[in-house]
């Protein structure tokens, strides 16, 4: 009978000592369910070669980039008894980066240089907490800068006077909302599309295919994400600049500053009395009368004035006829949709394919 050798045993300090691991990192992978725990004999824990096999697992997979937390579904699956072929190739497409900007290196005298031309040790600390700049080990006068556009628009609004401190802070708000939009929509495709892979350990052809929905996935949250931004900029930013430029003006300045929105209720006011059609104003004290092609119309006299204000008075007969046609055009519209039905203010339009 062929004689076993002896299972190895080590203590936790001689244990670190092989792997290259500290004796607090081995501690803290046991914690985090990573490690198996080690056998009790008497007062003292031993380890085994599973537990350096492990650990130089785990090490190997840290320096090809994968989180702890992949590490440790890796290693649930391969546990499990799995091929980790499909599965490294998921955690691999979910690990890669989600952007196409690469990072850089920037040395501290380009630094101070793109921030006004002087240090600030706090902004910079502040920088480097937030992960917009990153220290290189024994180069005290370069950082890595992880995304360069991210830096860019820091040293663009501090040129247009916004402190850096306050442009730090307003990162810490705005990354809370960001990691919230993006944690919804993990959410959401995870309860419409990656669900099937989510209720058991994938087999490879599922891992394969759960990786090609990554891909395809990955960019749709940004090309949301600006879409959405770019729409809500168009709205706010028009009606926030709008009213903190009416506050700002002075009191006589104030119908100028009003003229648009006025113009703008104006234009809504012509095109239904054009559309309504139900006859002219009859007091002369509160109508304006005003040529629209070859027939005199008379209109609210602060209906046109509004208009004047707005384009001119060479331009507002031609402003008020404009309004008039796209109110017209909008109803004839409105009549094809309905397929020729009746409309509130007239008779049917014949449908286009009945007409001669």
């Amino acid at each position: 009978m062929t004689e076993q050798p002896p299972t190895a045993e080590y203590r936790i300090e001689h244990l670190a000592h092989l792997s290259g691991a500290t004796v607090r990192t081995i501690r803290a992978y046991q914690d985090r369910g990573l490690l198996p725990r080690p056998e009790r004999r008497g007062r003292a824990n031993v380890y085994g070669e599973t537990h350096l096999t492990r650990l130089r697992q785990i090490a190997d997979l840290l320096d090809r980039g994968y989180t702890l937390a992949s590490i440790k579904e890796l290693l649930a699956a391969w546990d499990a008894g799995l091929d980790l072929g499909g599965v490294l190739g998921l955690v691999a497409e979910i690990d890669g980066p989600w952007t196409d900007e690469e990072a850089s290196r920037l040395s501290r005298p380009d630094l101070d240089a793109a921030f006004g031309g002087t240090s600030d040790e706090e902004a910079i600390a502040e920088a480097v907490e937030l992960g917009v700049l990153e220290r290189i080990p024994g180069k005290d006068d370069e950082f890595l800068v992880p995304s360069p556009q991210e830096l860019a628009v820091a040293a663009e609004l501090h040129s247009a006077g916004v402190p850096l401190l306050a442009i730090s802070g307003h990162l810490r708000e705005l990354r809370g909302q960001v990691e919230h939009i993006a944690s919804r929509f993990l959410d959401f495709t995870a309860e419409h599309v990656f669900q099937p892979f989510l209720d058991h350990p994938p087999t490879d052809a599922e891992a394969a295919e759960a990786a090609a929905l990554v891909r395809r996935l990955r960019p749709l949250a940004q090309q949301t994400i600006d879409a959405e931004l770019a729409r809500a900029m168009r709205t706010l930013a028009t009606r926030y600049l709008r009213h903190h430029l009416s506050e700002a003006l002075p009191a006589e300045a104030e119908p100028v500053a009003k003229a648009g929105a006025a113009a703008e209720a104006a234009a809504e006011t012509v095109a239904e009395a054009v559309a309504a059609a139900t006859g002219p104003v009859t007091d002369p004290r509160t109508a304006t009368d005003l040529a629209v092609g070859p027939e005199a119309v008379l209109l609210p006299a602060e209906a046109v004035q509004a208009v004047r204000a707005l384009v001119g008075a060479e331009n507002a007969a031609a402003f008020i006829a404009a309004a008039a046609h796209r109110e017209v055009q909008a109803r004839t519209m409105d009549a094809l949709a309905a397929n020729g039905g009746g409309t509130a203010s007239g008779p049917a339009l014949p449908h286009p394919r009945t007409q001669s």
